[in-house]
């Protein structure tokens, strides 16, 4: 087994990065210190009914005071690349103007931390934390955004550019755009097309111009992006439901891409939303803005999903059959688990042309832990991230320049709308006392990382 982890690994090539991901909004807890303003996730978990378990982020898993300890199980994983975000609110309390000196010198002490240890930094700038102050000016949907966004890249590149060359500038646009405003399961929960379609748009501009702020900005940077991914499956072969597998298909996986490329919004006949997109863009005449030439695409691929026409659903006219009903096998939140699926993502990102290379920016599996004599045996997980790995080699094999694998993530967090239901974590945090302690899988990767044949 030791040989073969070592093989499967050294595969990768010596410069393949290594990583584990979390995030801020996520993890670090201290909401309401140090000058930190509030973000619209701290006011949408007041809300009655929206988080599960009416889970609140205030505390999270308390990155902000425990960083260097987190780092150290980083290190002690054999981990040797680090990705988290800048909470847009610690470093400018109302989203713009006024600089709070406290949130730089925070990410300061973090990435020099990184550096001690020897652990390279990855830098997301937006992973879904918006400062509270710019939602109740618009949020994503104000044609503000894009000022609002530029001036935040430039305190980030300015404050950490010297140190942090590696930029992802957008975590899932397609995930924070959709369930935060159109379907209001997530902050700020605003729902409809007038709310989606310019959350959109912005989202489209601003991924292509904060690439391009880094790139004036930061020597000898790389520069990414990261996707959420689905592989979309018709639950038959009718043609209802092979037209409602290509519109969710466009949604899921083309939306934002094939601006980014210069292809511009992707076309279907019939599909309603994307006609009134593109007459959305002809009156903001910003198409030629929307194109950035990125070092790396990151690549989100949790699941893959079936789905069937349905003409109750407002625009796209489908719904997914879940994996349980069609007895695949799937993780516990219900999402397939398919690694050939994930190969095939991989290798349509890849096949669009004009990608320089893949990054697995996040990858994982969230399962009810077991906790037997203090050891905590995630069986479940190691197999998801043995075929998962195996899928991408396969795919780096066939000529897919892979770049890096993030685990997602570090230790149990907060999950959004799921609270701290659904633990992801390599290790396991008992949130009352914030004890860490490695799971099985924590344990796997240290082993496979450090494997010599």
């Amino acid at each position: 087994m030791h040989q073969q982890h070592a093989l499967l690994r050294q595969s990768f090539g010596r410069n393949f990065q290594w990583g584990v991901a979390i995030s801020a909004g996520q993890n670090e807890g201290a909401w309401n210190v140090d000058g930190r303003g509030p973000s619209i996730w701290d006011q949408f978990a007041r809300k009655q009914g929206k988080i599960k378990g009416s889970a609140k982020p205030y505390h999270s898993c308390d990155f902000y005071y425990r960083y260097k300890d987190d780092l150290m199980l980083v290190k002690a994983m054999g981990f040797t690349s680090f990705r988290f975000s800048i909470s847009w609110s610690r470093i400018l309390p109302e989203g713009t103007g006024r600089i709070n000196k406290e949130g730089i010198a925070f990410y300061n002490r973090v990435i020099d931390e990184c550096l001690q240890l020897g652990l390279t930094p990855f830098v997301t700038l937006y992973h879904w934390d918006l400062p509270l102050a710019l939602h109740k000016e618009g949020g994503w949907t104000s044609h503000q955004m894009l000022k609002w966004f530029s001036r935040f890249v430039n305190v980030c590149t300015e404050s950490f550019g010297d140190r942090v060359k590696n930029w992802i500038v957008l975590n899932e646009p397609m995930g924070f755009t959709s369930l935060g405003y159109m379907i209001g399961k997530h902050a700020p929960g605003k729902t409809g097309l007038s709310n989606f379609l310019p959350a959109v748009h912005n989202a489209v501009l601003c991924q292509a111009e904060g690439g391009r702020l880094i790139r004036a900005a930061v020597p000898r940077a790389n520069i990414g992006t990261s996707f959420s991914c689905s592989e979309v499956h018709p639950f038959t072969q009718r043609e209802e439901d092979i037209k409602a597998a290509r519109r969710a298909d466009i949604l899921l996986n083309r939306l934002f891409i094939e601006p980014l490329l210069g292809r511009g919004y992707p076309q279907e006949p019939g599909f309603t939303l994307l006609d009134k997109l593109h007459l959305h863009n002809k009156a903001w005449k910003y198409t030629d803005r929307m194109q950035f030439n990125f070092d790396f695409i990151g690549v989100q691929n949790y699941f893959s999903t079936t789905v069937k026409y349905n003409p109750l659903i407002p625009y796209i006219q489908a719904s997914e059959v879940k994996a349980a009903t069609r007895k695949v096998p799937h993780t516990d939140m219900g999402w397939e688990v398919n690694a050939d699926s994930f190969y095939r993502m991989i290798k349509r990102f890849w096949l669009y042309g004009g990608v320089k290379e893949i990054m697995v920016t996040e990858s994982g599996a969230f399962y009810k832990d077991q906790l037997v004599n203090g050891i905590i045996n995630d069986t479940k997980r190691i197999a998801y991230f043995e075929q998962y790995l195996s899928a991408l080699l396969r795919a780096k094999k066939e000529g897919v320049n892979v770049g890096g694998y993030f685990a997602w993530t570090l230790t149990d967090n907060f999950e959004w709308a799921e609270g701290y239901h659904a633990r992801f974590g390599l290790v396991h945090v008992d949130f009352n006392t914030q004890l860490r302690t490695i799971k099985q899988s924590g344990y796997w990767f240290r082993d496979f990382l450090h494997d010599k044949i």
